[in-house]
């Protein structure tokens, strides 16, 4: 979502991106040029444009007002899997199945640095808050803290004995908060490097995690069709959120930190208020979702299912309401 809450861009399987005014519904421009599917993408802060990547192991970073191509990055060797853009606008990061991840300068489409370390698939990232690290979390069980400036590995956390899914930064850049098949989650320092508390509840594998904007809770979404909301400091659980019926795959937070949103391949949409612990909305899809993000004011939140449909869901005072997006 643009940072005015105005557009969204959706990635799909179907190799295209699309540029939706949440206004009218209306699709302003279909984003072609990959050649597989489209697994993620990032806004640049300003909202001009966009950057993607793809199963075809390119990114590529598009005009959001012209609707076209400013420059494709070449140099991963397989499947991209994440992608993010620094609060700058300078600069993307990216990860990837061939277990690295790559630093672009977004005006030229150079690649800045080759972040070389794990040595299996990095599935997700996060970007400190003042975009001058990036914390990756790999399938061969570690996390790593990454310089951008200089592409140096500052830290490697072995916390975990499982495959690492998700990885989630505190907003003062001071703490990583990590999901896994070993099915806890785990409190890092990233200045040490040291874990510092372990979460154990899930019964399955954990694979989402999102941290409340204050730092004092994490959200985590698992194989055992739960969310959970910890308390940072104790480790405590202190509530389990349960009304999906398949694998949590997708959490996000909003800005106040009260309410969360959660996808799954039980094709729904479910809100939830972080406070109580209760589900105050669950929106049906017509197929499984996967992918949400939310506006910066926490008013509206977008999923996309596998059906090609991107669904907006507005969480207003006055209550909620859906509308779709067909045509992807």
């Amino acid at each position: 979502m643009t940072p005015d809450g105005r557009r969204v861009v959706s990635a799909s399987a179907d190799a295209t991106l699309r540029v939706w005014d949440l206004e009218s519904g209306r699709a302003l421009h279909t984003l072609e040029g990959h050649s597989a599917g489209v697994w993620c993408v990032a806004v640049t802060p300003d909202g001009k444009r966009a950057v993607s990547g793809s199963f075809d192991a390119t990114l590529r970073v598009w005009d959001l007002e012209a609707g076209r191509t400013l420059h494709v990055l070449r140099g991963h060797d397989a499947e991209v899997y994440a992608v993010a853009v620094t609060p700058d606008g300078r600069r993307a990061v990216s990860s990837s199945a061939d277990t690295r991840l790559r630093v672009w300068d977004l005006q030229t489409g150079r690649c800045l640095h080759t972040l070389d370390g794990h040595r299996s698939d990095v599935k997700s990232f996060a970007l400190t808050p003042d975009g001058r690290r990036a914390v990756s979390a790999s399938w061969d069980r570690t996390l790593r803290v990454w310089d951008l400036e200089s592409g140096q590995a500052l830290q490697t956390l072995e916390a975990h004995t499982d495959a690492v899914h998700s990885v989630a930064v505190s907003q003062d850049g001071a703490r990583a908060v990590s999901a896994s098949s070993d099915r806890t989650l785990r409190v890092s320092d990233l200045e040490s490097g040291r874990s510092v508390r372990t979460l154990r509840g899930h019964t399955g594998d954990v694979y989402s995690a999102a941290v409340t904007p204050d730092g004092a809770a994490a959200v985590s979404g698992s194989a055992d069709a739960t969310l959970r909301k910890w308390d940072l400091r104790t480790g405590r659980s202190l509530h389990t959120l349960e009304g999906h019926t398949e694998p949590v795959y997708g959490v996000t937070v909003a800005p106040n930190g009260r309410r969360a949103v959660s996808t799954s391949p039980d094709r729904t949409l479910r809100l939830w208020d972080l406070r109580s612990g209760r589900q105050f909305c669950c929106f049906k899809c017509t197929d499984r979702t996967r992918a949400c993000a939310g506006s910066p004011d926490g008013q509206t939140v977008v999923a996309g299912d596998a059906g090609g449909v991107v669904y907006v869901v507005s969480a207003g005072l006055v209550g909620i309401r859906g509308r779709d997006l067909p045509g992807l």
